[in-house]
């Protein structure tokens, strides 16, 4: 899909900007949903990137907005990635959460129905299965959220689904474990919390007992495997009339591969940043609204497109701290 003209929602998130960058390196046209002019977001898209893009300002819920975009902009491909993605502030603000992340996706499907977008890649979350006895999670575990964050996402993954299955919009959805690197600008957020309080000498906060797992995924290898995913897209459309798509109306995980407590994060990181202060621990067993393990399988996207994550997770973190050393301003 090189050469295409693509449109991103939450292009100013820490997924969003490495994704940018990827696009306008190798010369798509982008086109960016921006909602608050932030100076800071200005650093997750600073340098070349941020020359080359076309910026809408807008809300993703402000009525025929995305519309008028993909008209405007002759838009071939969305990554469709805005959302509240707190799960505390979920917790306390269910309704405007599910006003971006359910509202705000069926507005932008619905669009892109009516535009003819020939390839929409959507972003749900590993959150979305619920809590589970029984993982890693599988593409055909069912959904069985509990809470609003989790909800939320279910109602994202189920409504995009629908929309190929329905409309034949061609669409897929992601399931990624947790994303961290360089650019992740919100503190309440395991890693750079870790890793600001780790670079100032002080604590970091642990707002568990540590003990709960999680999938890391490194933001990098998540772009990769969204690129390759609208390849893939792409790709169906070739196939023979009456083949089964491969990856139209599909949801595809992807993650690290294996689980990693807190605890075990929050000390890789005071390791690779040379410092031996002790994380404190503020939380006693798993936080309110939260799960306490998850990861993901990620062999359907591996059987489809050949991904796999490069980056393992000291290496990853590696990366991060070095961003954050070389943009102390992020940490402020």
């Amino acid at each position: 899909m090189s050469g295409s003209t693509v449109f991103v929602t939450g292009a100013y998130g820490l997924l969003g900007a490495w994704l940018v960058r990827a696009l306008v390196a190798r010369g798509d046209r982008v086109v960016v949903l921006q909602r608050d002019r932030t100076p800071r977001s200005a650093l997750l898209l600073d340098g070349p990137a941020a020359g080359a893009l076309d910026v809408v300002h807008g809300d993703l819920t402000d009525p025929g907005l995305v519309a008028r975009a993909l008209g405007e902009y002759e838009v071939d491909s969305v990554f469709h990635l805005a959302a509240q993605t707190i799960v505390g502030t979920a917790n306390r603000s269910p309704l405007a959460t599910f006003e971006t992340n359910v509202r705000g996706t069926w507005l932008l499907l619905e669009a892109c129905r009516l535009h003819g977008a020939r390839r929409v890649v959507v972003a749900a979350s590993d959150k979305a299965y619920g809590a589970s006895a029984t993982l890693p999670y599988r593409e055909d575990h069912p959904l069985e959220p509990r809470f609003p964050y989790d909800v939320s996402k279910a109602a994202t993954d189920l409504i995009s689904r629908s929309y190929w299955h329905t409309y034949g919009l061609p669409v897929a959805v992601t399931r990624f474990a947790n994303l961290y690197g360089g650019g992740d600008l919100n503190r309440s957020r395991l890693v750079p919390e870790a890793i600001g309080a780790a670079l100032a000498g002080r604590a970091p906060v642990i707002r568990s007992d540590g003990t709960p797992e999680r999938d890391f995924l490194y933001v990098e290898d998540a772009v990769a495997a969204y690129l390759q995913l609208a390849d893939a897209l792409d790709a169906d459309g070739a196939l023979p009339a009456g083949a089964a798509p491969r990856a139209r109306g599909e949801a595809f995980n992807a993650g690290g591969g294996a689980p990693h407590a807190v605890r075990d994060v929050v000390a890789r990181i005071c390791r690779i940043a040379g410092t031996d202060v002790e994380p404190e621990i503020r939380g006693a067993g798993t936080p309110a609204g939260e799960i306490d393990r998850q990861y993901v399988d990620p062999a359907k996207l591996r059987a489809l497109t050949g991904w796999a994550p490069a980056v393992g997770l000291d290496e990853g973190l590696e990366r991060t701290v070095a961003w954050y050393r070389a943009h102390p301003q992020a940490l402020a």
